[in-house]
């Protein structure tokens, strides 16, 4: 053995080449899912017992294995865990606890907060959300307790593996809904996000990653102002931007920037993912996308990779039982695009849903990404 490594060390001398290289490549899953929502539908079907006890795991159960496929899933947490009732969907919207937990079982693992419904619990809203993230253990950056919590968590680092990533989040409103002191919304304000992302560069991570809540409700296509920030973000050192708000999927396309050795950068931008999980019934909502981005690394002079993103559509489904309730399900579409009576979905859902999909496939048609199939095993229906 001992022979073995030190011909390898003296080849490596000799011919310049690492007897180890293969080691040096990393590679690192991330996958962002869209809006997860509470209207008050969702909260009414999750209910075991009033204001006490609710169950969201259906709503999870045939995407958990998607997400618990990547190292780091990413979700936008539209909505505020107060920790009491009464819990609320729109306009303020109010959940409880249980759908943390669901989401944590599901394979989430990181939630951004920032967003125009932020400040819907008021003063609490927002440090029993934080709180709540803590103690089931999710990544979390966008609001804050207080000025403190922000100095010192933000940009958020995260270590995965040999990867070191900066997350940054910010909502363009909060619905006029005043952000409470002490506690912190980031909100996008250009001299604050450039600042901000000064210090991300300084903490030298593999990448700079920033999900925005911004754009226009229900608009299919990005706005000017969207793409104008977008060239801004990566001006100033992001590696990939992901957008949340609209409701609707928007396009995935690249920006181009310079780096500091005048190489050029490209960026993927995905607009929008649309709704992951919502009550909305307007055209477009009931569903959305899932992006996977995959990172590779090279250990031996640090260099960054970040392969073209792929998409996967996922549908709302309501599921109505036969004893007359509702559930609400995230469907991978492409799993069940061709038969889904193993779950129990009736013809008329499945037209929907690839009414659904065709019209979001049309819509991606000149984007910088390419959808990926998911293959999944049949589930068993628990109607």
């Amino acid at each position: 053995m001992y022979k073995k490594v030190l011909l390898s060390i003296i080849f490596s001398f000799l011919f310049g080449v690492s007897w180890s290289q293969n080691d040096s490549i990393h590679t690192l899953k991330l996958l962002f899912a869209g809006d997860i929502m509470g209207h008050d539908s969702q909260i009414k079907s999750a209910e075991i017992e009033l204001n006490k006890s609710y169950d969201y795991s259906s709503c999870f159960e045939y995407i958990a294995p998607v997400l618990k496929d990547a190292d780091l899933t990413i979700g936008n947490l539209e909505l505020t865990f107060p920790g009491k009732p009464p819990y609320t969907g729109y306009p303020l919207f109010k959940s409880p606890e249980d759908l943390a937990l669901a989401l944590r079982h599901a394979g989430f693992n990181f939630l951004a907060t920032a967003n125009n419904h932020s400040n819907d619990g008021g003063l609490i809203g927002v440090t029993n959300t934080v709180e709540t993230l803590d103690e089931y253990g999710f990544y979390h950056t966008g609001t804050f307790k207080n000025a403190e919590e922000r100095e010192a968590y933000y940009p958020l680092i995260v270590y995965k593996g040999n990867f070191k990533l900066a997350f940054l989040n910010y909502t363009y409103d909060t619905n006029g809904v005043p952000t409470r002191f002490p506690t912190i919304v980031n909100e996008i304000k250009e001299e604050l996000i450039e600042a901000d992302m000064a210090v991300a560069r300084d903490l030298q991570p593999d990448a700079i990653i920033v999900i925005m809540h911004w754009g226009e409700e229900y608009q299919l296509t990005e706005s000017k102002k969207q793409r104008d920030l977008a060239q801004k973000l990566a001006n100033w050192g992001a590696d990939l931007i992901i957008g949340a708000h609209p409701h609707v999927v928007q396009p995935i396309k690249n920006v181009t920037t310079l780096r500091a050795d005048s190489t050029e950068k490209i960026v993927p931008v995905a607009y929008s993912l649309g709704n992951f999980i919502s009550g909305q019934v307007k055209v477009n909502t009931d569903g959305g996308l899932m992006v996977e981005i995959i990172l590779k690394k090279n250990t031996i002079d640090n260099s960054l990779q970040i392969k073209t993103p792929q998409y996967i559509p996922v549908w709302r489904w309501r599921e109505k039982t036969k004893d007359g309730k509702t559930n609400y399900r995230v469907i991978p579409i492409s799993a069940y695009e061709e038969d889904a009576t193993s779950i129990g979905m009736n013809a008329t859902d499945h037209t929907a849903m690839l009414r659904y999909v065709r019209a979001v496939r049309k819509n991606l048609e000149n984007s910088e990404a390419s959808e990926k199939k998911i293959s999944l095993q049949p589930a068993t229906s628990n109607e």
